[in-house]
This record gives structure tokens, C-alpha cells and sequence, in this order.
């Protein structure tokens, strides 16, 4: 992340005020068990000038909540508040143990990312769930088709013979194209697990931390582009559920690659349709939902949910592109390699 903030930020902001007026205000409030109001039977969605239910702000979806259920949990869907307790210690002691994918030198060990380095929060979804991803209810992403599961093998492999041939052999994270947590579904990363959600008449934005990029959501039911018109992050229509935003996504491209970013090793085709699904519960809470279908590469449809929290910031620019010295050093080495097996052979 760089210092500089994005020239529009200024400009954005004029969208995430609301008016006095065009924000509801409860008449009367629902009692809670003791008979009285509680904070959250007094809150009233609030709503933009146009009468849109209000997500503007900034958002972070940063838990400790793990994407699948661990399998010591067995079929236990729900924390209790001391379990909950004990398990985000286990989880932020254990962050600042280094790692690594393979084993390396204990000089590398020691540059590992602790958690001074990263920002997956301090709490988990507030649901106490103990998996983000909820349906198939075991909490595990579904099993692939055979087909998909040969192809997936297949280019695991192959990137094991051809690590860095080209910039096309590399993660599209690596080389700055598309983040897990830009989604659809957008899914909570190490660090930078910020949203900015501007509303205008006719449209919602959601500009997303990492990779600073703008999914821009028409709500005018216009239909979707023809099936050769293909975007990494699909292309986004919504509509409004009651007080829930729900927005469609198709036209998915895919070029073989994990577009789930680290949070988990999967795979998708050009069959992908997310449906998201966004609901305000409280001044500070929003529930999101993704349900992932795709059923040439999935045995059935799968779901993710996460609490996304409000908070009283601005965003920064994510200047991936620009600072990107990790990919040219990697090709660069893999050339290096090359040559040193070369001299090697002779």
C-alpha cells in the first residue's frame, strides 16, 4: 500500500452522507426479554435520498473465523462465547509463528510475515459461526466433478514442471490482476480487508482495498452483455430484496487459475454465476452472503457467509502494479536457475 490516497476519495464522500431527512427513524421500539428497548430493536435501516437502504461507508470483513471448518470441530457450527474466546487467542499466538509453504533456511524462517504484517482482524464473524463457509452445512467446499478434479491435478501439475516460464504461469494475485478478496465473492485476505460502498441513483460501487479496483453494480434490471463479453470479476447486476442487496454475477473469464486468491485452492470455469447478497443488520453490521454455482466444476452449489464492520476511515490507494518487484525478480530467477542447470549439464 503507498501513501497516496486516490484523488476521488474527496468527490466519493459527498455520496456516503445522508440527509436528516432520509434517514428513518423507529416510532416504536421493540422490547427486548427484560421488557425494554434493546440497541439493536431501536435501529431502523437508514436510507439514501432516493430511497435505496443505506450500505454507504467503509467496511471491513477482516476475521479469524477460518474459510472451512476445521475437522477436529466436527459437525459443531456455532462457537460459544468461550469457546470464541479461546480460539482467537489460539489464533493471533499462532500468527506470529513463522510458516513457510516449504521448508527453508532459518534466515528465511526468521522474515516470515508475523502478524505485525497483517490485518486479518481480532475477532470472528458475528454470528460465532466456526466456518465462513456455511452451506454444504459440514462446512467444507464441495467436492469437484471428476472432470474438474482431472483438469485441477492436471494444472497443478504442469505448474510444478513450469513454474515461471511466462507471467501467464503465475497466480493472477502475483501479478496484480485479481485478489480474493476483490471477488465476487469476496472473500477476507491477510491484510487490506477494506470496502468502500458509494450509492447514487440507479447504481452501487463497491471499491475494493486490493486490488483498487471499482465493481460498479447497475440496479436498472438491464440484462447481461452476450456470453463472449468476459470480465475477471464477471459482470455484476442488482436488485433490491426488501432491505438486502442482491447482486448477480456472469460472464465470468477464467484462464485456469485460482481466482479464490490464498483463502483457498480452488478453481472455476466460464459457467461461474456468484449471487451476493448484502443485509444491513445494525449502524455497524452487514451480513454478506456468496453463493458459488457452477456445476461443470462443483458437485453443487456452495456458500459463504461474513460480518462486514463499518468503520470511520478512508481508503488508500493499493498500488499493486506499480510496486510490483516480486514478479520480475521471480522471472529473473527462474532464468537464473535455468542457466545455472545449463552450466551444470555441460
Amino acid at each position: 500500500m503507498t501513501d497516496r490516497c486516490f484523488a476521488t476519495i474527496i468527490t466519493v464522500s459527498i455520496f456516503l452522507a445522508t440527509s436528516p431527512a432520509a434517514t428513518a427513524q423507529a416510532s416504536s421500539p421493540a422490547p427486548g426479554p427484560t421488557g425494554k428497548p434493546t440497541a439493536a430493536s431501536r435501529w431502523v435501516q437508514p436510507r439514501t435520498p432516493d430511497g435505496q437502504p443505506d450500505l454507504a461507508g467503509v467496511w471491513t470483513n477482516a476475521t479469524l473465523t477460518p474459510f472451512e471448518r476445521p475437522a477436529a470441530l466436527g459437525s459443531k457450527q456455532f462457537f460459544t462465547e468461550e469457546e470464541a474466546a479461546a480460539y482467537v487467542k489460539q489464533r493471533i499466538d499462532g500468527t506470529d509463528a513463522p510458516r513457510p509453504a516449504e521448508a527453508a533456511p532459518a534466515e528465511i524462517n526468521g522474515r516470515a510475515y508475523s502478524r505485525v504484517w497483517q490485518d486479518r482482524g481480532t475477532t470472528l464473524v458475528a454470528t460465532l459461526r466456526t466456518s465462513q463457509v456455511i452451506d454444504p452445512p459440514n462446512g467444507k467446499v464441495p467436492p469437484m466433478t471428476p472432470e474438474a478434479q482431472a483438469k485441477f491435478e492436471a494444472s497443478h501439475a504442469y505448474n510444478k514442471r513450469h513454474p515461471a516460464d511466462g507471467p501467464e504461469d503465475r497466480s493472477l494475485w502475483e501479478r496484480c490482476i485479481l485478489f480474493g478478496g476483490e471477488g465476487p465473492p469476496m472473500l477476507n485476505e491477510p491484510i487490506n480487508n477494506n470496502y468502500q460502498i458509494v450509492q447514487t441513483p440507479g447504481y452501487v460501487t463497491i471499491l475494493v482495498e486490493m486490488n483498487h479496483q471499482a465493481r460498479i453494480i447497475p440496479l436498472d434490471g438491464r440484462p447481461h452483455p452476450p456470453q463472449d463479453a468476459r470480465f475477471w470479476s464477471g459482470d455484476p447486476r442488482g436488485h433490491w430484496e426488501g432491505n438486502t442487496l442482491v447482486v448477480e454475477s456472469t460472464n465470468f473469464r477464467s484462464n485456469g487459475k485460482n481466482r479464490f486468491g490464498i483463502t483457498y485452492d480452488g478453481t472455476t470455469d466460464d459457467n461461474l454465476r456468484v449471487i451476493e447478497r448484502f443485509t444491513r443488520t445494525d449502524p455497524t453490521t452487514m451480513m454478506y452472503q456468496a453463493t458459488i454455482v457452477d456445476p461443470t466444476v462443483y458437485t453443487q452449489p456452495w456458500t459463504v457467509e461474513l460480518s462486514m464492520r463499518k468503520r470511520s476511515t478512508i481508503l488508500y490507494e493499493y498500488a499493486c502494479h506499480e510496486g510490483n518487484y516480486g514478479l520480475p525478480g521471480i522471472l529473473s530467477g527462474a532464468r537464473a536457475e535455468e542457466r545455472a542447470a545449463a552450466e551444470k549439464s555441460k
